[in-house]
Parts: structure tokens; sequence; C-alpha cells
């Protein structure tokens, strides 16, 4: 077959972190940057799983314990956590994650359908599952992350 004649693939990048046991991924379109773990000031009344804000460079973005969203144990703090700065829909905010492994390609074909039997409260949140090797990779969806009515809480 030749170059011009081999079929397209859509492919998609996706930055690849772990929480707990668990590896998760979120397109690298939404990544803004990765950063380390900062001083977060508390906020009073927020949701339990918002840890609270930290001051980016001027801007200030509401940090969230993604393990916490998604009713995952949470984790001691370590020097491999990171806080992955997301933008969807014109909200940024950190996600705080155990570790960030890698940026890896996968083709839109091997993004299989969130298991029937999730959890009703995170199904909403899967796009889908990776396999790599071994490993299973859930793809997060970020617009669903957040409620409307969470994300109006977290403007600022």
């Amino acid at each position: 077959m030749s170059e011009s004649a081999r079929p397209i693939t859509a492919e998609r990048q996706l930055v690849v972190f772990s929480l707990g046991r668990e590896e998760f991924a979120v397109d690298v379109n939404q990544v803004r940057e990765i950063i380390r773990m900062e001083e977060i000031t508390r906020m009073p009344k927020s949701p339990p799983f918002v840890e609270g804000i930290i001051n980016l460079r001027g801007q200030i973005i509401a940090v969230i314990d993604l393990a916490k969203r998604l009713n995952l144990p949470s984790t001691e703090r370590t020097d491999a956590h990171r806080i992955v700065v997301v933008e969807t829909e014109d909200l940024k905010v950190g996600m705080i994650v155990d570790s960030v492994s890698e940026v890896t390609s996968v083709a839109e074909e091997e993004i299989e359908p969130p298991p029937t039997l999730a959890s009703d409260a995170t199904t909403p949140f899967i796009l889908g599952v990776v396999k790599r090797d071994k490993r299973l990779i859930i793809l997060l969806d970020l617009s669903k992350l957040l409620s409307l009515e969470e994300i109006a809480e977290l403007s600022f």
C-alpha cells in the first residue's frame, strides 16, 4: 500500500497520571501545565473534594483532589504528587494527582466504551478505557467532572 493510500486513523494525545493503583488520562489539549505541589489556601464552605485555591502567576485557580472527586481513597502527599492544571469550558482548575507518568498517543479505535457495570457516580466522568499491554487507562471527560453549579462556585 502506498503512503497516500494508507487510511488515516485519528489519534489522541493523552496525559496519563495515577491515583492510587489506578491510571487515568485526559486529553493533552485540555492540559495547560503540570506543576509541583504548593501551598493551597483553604476555601470556606467549598465541596469536600475542593482543596482550596492557588495563585498561579497572578491567576487564582481552584484546586480539587481528584481522588476525592472520583470517590477513590486519597494517598498521603509525596514529592511525586502534582497539580495538573486543566482548562475546560473557560474554566481553569488544578487537579491533584499522585503522579504524572507519560504523554502517549492512542488511536481512536483503541478507546473502548466504559464498562456498563461502572458505578453510576463515576460513569458520567468516563469517556472510555484504553488497554495498553497489561494496563487499563481510564480516559476522563473533564467537561462532566464538575457540575454547572460547582463550576459557578469555583469561578473567580
